[in-house]
């Protein structure tokens, strides 16, 4: 049995076969490849764990088989968020020290957190920790023929330095830390974002006048304790920190020091936030970076990922000029010129392919009326494709509307079965027929709200467009006919 927290691996670490892979779950966590003799050769992390590990197995790389014959068993950790697979990751590594974990490792492979043990630590990352750390600066932070040497504390391995810099990008926001080698004359950016002690501008004020020199001891202590806390965080510590930081909030509140307990009880709900559980955690593979596509296909739990999608509107003012309209997107590949297997994935508009409706049926304003009309004539033109996808502007009641109107196809065989989403505008919520809740735009994927939103401003412009070129012809007739009503 592994034993990184007896208690803990055994209430939470899960094992199923390589055939299993589907029953993995969509979260992010800690994987291990056990081989026959239940020792680990491989750990890894992921925001999700079921397409993570599926990528070792039907996009294998160079590296993946070395040993993917040798898997017999697959153990897997669910976590709340990526920053904690992240750190355990590092924990289990350094632990277990699985046979191609230390294989594969090279200088630029693995990430360590360096944190130097002086009056004002700094925290840095780096790919070679060494026992301690030469500096071309004196006492007093300035620079000098003769260097220093600086012990420092190094907390790794980290095998992904892009989420080891965004993780360490969030836990400053909480408790601000030195990133300078040399101390600046004067505070520079990170000052101004507040995410940096200032002690360039601390020391100064010291210098000048003597009566800082109490504060700035209290303030260098301060500080060494929230080092402490980054310390603790990096290492999986963080209940142990939440309880500490709890127990002293009490403490401050009793003492009535209600400021100081505000502030803690600030830290204690934002530290609560980076380790919750994200509503979208996907990983892309590596040569499918960037993939909206295969977001949009795990958000919307997709059987495949949608390579075109068609987007509907409706446009009228009163019974004048109702029209629809249909834009079509298509998922396009580009790449770039040198590096050719670094590519990015993106919905582009279709615009040869868009169509537009004048409504004939709805002879009143109606809005989901004229949707299903422009629905039922848009499926009877088979020539033209059937998407992947269906959006539509509106809410549960126009997604319930295209949703009758497609099965009513269906069953007479003539369409497949159709994704629908719809997007309410006042709320941003987004409504599936795959999901029984709406999925709030605003905590979406980057790329996924801008895909959506993109769809929704070009469907309303389209039959905007469309709505206003039918309103004039309309005007110029009636204005046409009263003209020659007035000539009798």
């Amino acid at each position: 049995m592994l034993g990184y927290g007896r208690i803990f691996i055994t209430m939470r670490l899960k094992k199923l076969k390589p055939s299993q892979l589907n029953s993995l779950p969509v979260t992010a966590g800690v994987y291990i490849f056990f081989n026959a003799k239940k020792s680990p050769l491989y750990i890894g992390k992921a925001v999700n764990l079921r397409e993570r590990v599926k990528t070792h197995f039907f996009q294998p790389n160079y590296k993946d088989n070395l040993f993917i014959k040798e898997i017999r068993k697959i153990g897997y950790i669910p976590l709340k968020s990526d920053i904690e697979a992240l750190i355990l990751e590092s924990r289990m590594i350094k632990k277990f020290q699985p046979r191609f974990n230390l294989l594969f490792r090279d200088d630029k492979k693995y990430f360590y957190v360096g944190i130097t043990k002086e009056e004002w630590p700094m925290v840095f990352i780096t790919h070679q920790p060494t026992n301690n750390r030469q500096l071309t600066t004196n006492k007093e932070g300035q620079l000098t023929v003769e260097s220093r040497k600086l012990k420092v504390d190094y907390i790794g391995p980290f095998t992904d330095g892009g989420a080891l810099k965004e993780a360490l990008k969030t836990i400053r926001k909480i408790f601000p830390y030195r990133t300078c080698e040399v101390l600046p004359k004067r505070p520079c950016l990170w000052y101004q974002l507040d995410r940096c002690p200032t002690p360039c501008l601390i020391e100064r004020e010291a210098k000048i006048r003597k009566i800082f020199k109490k504060e700035t001891n209290l303030r260098k202590k301060d500080y060494k304790n929230d080092i402490k806390k980054i310390k603790l965080i990096l290492t999986g510590e963080r209940k142990r920190l939440t309880s500490n930081l709890t127990s002293k909030m009490r403490k401050m509140a009793q003492s009535e020091e209600f400021e100081k307990a505000a502030k803690i009880r600030d830290r204690i709900e934002s530290l609560k936030k980076i380790f919750s559980h994200r509503e979208i955690l996907v990983e892309i593979p590596q040569k499918e970076k960037e993939n909206v596509g295969l977001l949009l296909k795990e958000i919307l739990h997709l059987s495949q990922i949608p390579k075109r999608i068609e987007g509907y509107d409706i446009s009228n003012i009163k019974n004048l000029g109702m029209v629809g309209s249909m834009v079509v997107f298509k998922l396009s590949r580009f790449c770039q010129e040198k590096e050719r297997k670094y590519c990015e994935y993106k919905y582009v508009p279709e615009k040869s392919q868009y169509r537009k409706f004048k409504i004939k049926q709805v002879l009143k304003q109606n809005d989901i009326a004229c949707l299903k009309e422009v629905l039922r004539r848009r499926l009877s033109h088979q020539e033209w494709g059937l998407p992947d996808l269906i959006y539509v502007d509106g809410g549960k009641s126009q997604l319930n509307a295209v949703k009758k109107i497609i099965m009513k196809f269906q069953r007479a065989k003539f369409v497949k079965p159709i994704p629908i989403i719809s997007l309410a505008k006042k709320r941003n919520l987004l409504y599936n027929i795959s999901l029984k809740n709406p999925l709030s735009l605003d905590k979406l994927p980057r790329e996924v709200k801008m895909t959506i939103l993109h769809l929704k401003d070009e469907s309303h412009r389209f039959s905007i467009s469309y709505h206003k070129t039918l309103r004039a012809k309309l005007f110029f007739l009636s204005a046409k006919k009263k003209s020659k009503v007035s000539n009798l």
